[in-house]
């Protein structure tokens, strides 16, 4: 049985999905773990899916996430979750910020936005769900919602002996350290 912990994030560009993925490398790299990335960015800068896969562990040979390989996804965005399931474990967690964009499909009135993805996620997997844009709004600032995400994932991952404030400082721009620090604990309080 191998050792490897795999987390798929899943959004649209400009949630801040490659900041939140570096920043929980980077937490992962500096307690000794081996780390391996990949990022598809797509259509990003035209509100297309975005999704990083980060796989750890002793030894990680590859980058890259089979459907059905999954320990956690992590949606910062609802329709993608669905998009997204297949990779999953039978027995996976899975984050998702309650958030919607809709997509060029649904824009156009080609498509309605999927209706019920929660409730479905809530009867077939262990899932946390929350808002982290009201709660980025409530800390001051919005734009603090991908790290809320983080310290969401964090905790549902039992990661909490890694030393987070330290990756925040090294991570962000400097006058932005304090409020990351404050999203990511008020992202792990939104996990039981």
């Amino acid at each position: 049985m191998s050792d490897v912990k795999n987390v798929l994030l899943a959004g649209v560009g400009g949630q801040g999905i490659i900041l939140a993925s570096k920043i929980l490398a980077e937490g992962l790299i500096q307690a000794g773990y081996d780390v391996k990335m990949s990022e598809v960015h797509g259509m990003a800068q035209r509100g297309g899916s975005v999704t990083t896969q980060v796989r750890f562990g002793k030894k990680v040979y590859s980058p890259i996430i089979g459907k059905g390989q999954a320990d956690i996804l992590v949606s910062f965005e609802t329709m993608e979750t669905g998009k997204w399931l297949e990779f999953l474990k039978p027995n996976g967690k899975v984050v998702v910020n309650e958030f919607e964009i809709p997509s060029a499909p649904i824009l156009a009135c080609d498509a309605d936005y999927p209706q019920g993805v929660i409730e479905a996620l809530k009867e077939k997997t262990d899932v946390t769900v929350f808002k982290a844009g009201e709660l980025a709004e409530s800390i001051g600032n919005p734009r603090t919602a991908n790290v809320i995400i983080v310290g969401a994932l964090v905790k549902a991952m039992g990661l909490m002996d890694i030393d987070w404030n330290a990756v925040i400082e090294k991570t962000v721009k400097e006058k932005f350290v304090d409020i990351n620090i404050k999203a990511l604990q008020v992202g792990m309080d939104q996990v039981k």
